[in-house]
């Protein structure tokens, strides 16, 4: 049965840009209609009248405008907010002084609210509070004091579009939480029928090559050894525990959608901490056992790579002195403070002075590879093996280990 990708988006910010196109037609007819009951007492209602052709031509106009975040430019919001504050400072001129004296509404009314929530749809309650401070600013000189009334009025808009504002931003960090949750559901799902899929055939498949060249010996047995490698690491690569986590929930003017953005390859910079999981990974298998939290183990990019290259010497030491046969297991402790890897191996183990007889030889592979690393880092690294029951390697790293490179570059810089 084919299956098809489907596509998700999602806005609860997209009812409110409804509401708001809404607003704007009725309060410019509500404008309009206070004007109307009034055009006797307006000495200059040619002034009015030209504006309200100005200000119905405008709204009609725009509605396209203000139909999602995407259209709603800075351009536009810009000569929206214009035309509020045009209409507030032309009141004094067609209006009488005594109508305004005594609180009259302005030529454009409540219709300036709706610029304003233009605002904090757009860009949160930090452009809200901007356009309602243009608006306080604007009604304050058309009255020329400020009046009980009017101080009452631009606290109310003042509190209502931040409030208003502050909800959008709250929303809009929702949907991009939401729209993450979604993808990791999705991608778990595929990789559960995937596992499924590939245990069904190939997982058996390679199993029973393990099996049947461990029976016949010979170069079968390198076959069957072959096999079993390639069955740990599929094994490891279809349970996902490990394996790097898409970034997606991008923004969209309509919502956010769930879409699948590929990670940054290798040697490409990070700005945020790394998943030390994803780089032990790949030292799993036939022979090495990963013990992980199972949830992501944050540490700096510098750190965690200087871990996971101590991690490979280590093992390393393992494959060269513990024999073939030997087996090893990596187990990593997420701690409030700290990030613990233990290494540890099944070998003979390291006779006593060992370790100091090499250092003197000029081999230096557990003083520099292992220990030095994590010195640079305000790290530890110990060693505890006793004979015949083979190595334990402890290497700890502070969480917020810092990059010798960058602590070089500040001092050399004074």
């Amino acid at each position: 049965m084919p299956r098809r990708e489907k596509v998700i988006r999602m806005s609860v910010e997209l009812p409110l840009w409804r509401a708001l196109t809404a607003y704007r037609v009725l309060t410019m007819l509500y404008a309009i209609g206070l004007f109307a009951t009034a055009y006797d007492a307006f000495p200059r209602p040619w002034l009015a009248v030209a504006y309200y052709a100005v200000l119905c031509g405008w709204t009609l106009a725009t509605l396209p405008r203000v139909a999602n975040a995407a259209r709603c430019t800075k351009r536009f919001l810009a000569a929206d907010l214009t035309v509020a504050l045009a209409g507030i400072l032309l009141t004094p001129l067609a209006d009488a002084p005594a109508r305004v004296q005594a609180g009259g509404p302005t030529l454009p009314s409540i219709w300036t609210a709706g610029s304003v929530l233009a605002f904090a749809l757009k860009g949160g309650w930090r452009w809200a509070a901007l356009a309602s401070t243009l608006v306080a600013v604007a009604n304050l000189a058309e009255r020329g004091s400020p009046a009980r009334d009017t101080v009452h009025n631009v606290i109310l808009v003042w509190v209502a579009s931040i409030a208003i504002g502050y909800v959008v931003e709250v929303a809009r960090a929702s949907e991009r939480t939401l729209a993450r949750a979604l993808e990791i559901e999705a991608a778990t799902r595929e990789r559960e029928r995937l596992a499924r899929d590939i245990h069904d055939s190939v997982l058996q498949v390679l199993a029973m090559v393990k099996r049947r060249g461990d029976a016949l010996g010979g170069e079968a047995a390198e076959l069957g050894r072959l096999a079993g490698e390639q069955e740990v690491a599929l094994r490891t690569l279809v349970s996902g525990g490990l394996v790097p986590v898409s970034r997606v929930s991008e923004d969209a003017a309509e919502g956010a959608v769930v879409r699948v953005v590929d990670e940054e390859p290798d040697g490409a910079p990070h700005d945020g901490p790394v998943d030390l999981r994803t780089l032990l990974a790949p030292y799993a298998g036939a022979k090495v056992s990963l013990a992980e939290p199972g949830a992501p183990v944050p540490l700096a990019p510098h750190a965690a790579r200087e871990l996971a290259a101590a991690v490979g010497a280590a093992l390393d030491n393992v494959r060269r002195h513990a024999g073939e046969h030997a087996r090893a297991w990596i187990l990593v402790e997420d701690e409030p403070d700290e990030v613990i890897v233990t290494v540890r191996d099944d070998g003979p183990g390291i006779p006593e002075g060992r370790l100091a007889q090499a250092e003197g030889e000029g081999r230096l592979g557990v003083a520099l590879s292992i220990r030095g690393r994590l010195r640079d880092l305000g790290g530890s690294a110990d060693l505890v093996s006793v004979p015949g029951q083979g190595t334990e390697v402890e290497l700890k790293v502070p969480k917020h280990a810092n990059d010798p490179q960058d602590a070089r570059g500040r001092t050399g810089s004074r």
